[in-house]
């Protein structure tokens, strides 16, 4: 499906710790979000039908609410979730930056143990999204690509911490 974002990401750890960093709250505060803000609040029900809500905090003192509906978790090789802005109360909301990116965003996260590392893959695309969410969401491949790049940065430093204990 060409409307999906597709990001893979070589990690230096074993799968059962990427696994782990992605699914204990006390892990996500420190990696998860775009470079530059902080989460400042985030509460994790890591299971099926669960779910993952923070709020971000930029520099600026500028606050974002976001959120995760966990659907299937297959320990240790994938993550599947529903991705959203949200409000303070964990509800659904557009984003405050465009009015047709999409409410929801499905994504699948799959890892894969490779001589000790970890291949990381993400995939996401609109979910219940008009013909024009789903072609704004297109658009901002390479701006998405960016932003988890950097994510993913941080993920990559914050288990090198973990690992070295």
């Amino acid at each position: 499906m060409a409307e999906q974002l597709e990001i893979t990401r070589e990690l230096h750890a074993p799968r059962e710790l990427v696994f782990k960093v992605w699914s204990e709250v006390e892990h996500l505060k420190k990696w998860w979000g775009p470079t530059g803000l902080e989460i400042s609040y985030a509460k994790l029900d890591f299971r099926p039908g669960g779910m993952f809500h923070y709020k971000m905090t930029a520099p600026d003192g500028t606050e974002m609410w976001g959120r995760f509906v966990f659907g299937e978790i297959v320990e240790p090789e994938k993550i599947v979730f529903i991705n959203s802005f949200s409000d303070k109360d964990g509800n659904a909301v557009r984003a405050s930056f465009s009015e047709t990116f999409p409410i929801e965003v499905s994504n699948t996260v799959t890892f894969t143990e490779q001589d000790g590392k970890t291949i990381l893959t993400l995939r996401g695309g609109p979910v219940n999204a008009t013909e024009e969410e789903r072609q704004f969401f297109m658009g901002m491949f390479d701006s998405m690509r960016q932003g988890f790049g950097g994510t993913f940065d941080q993920l990559e430093a914050h288990l090198k911490e973990v690992q070295a204990g």
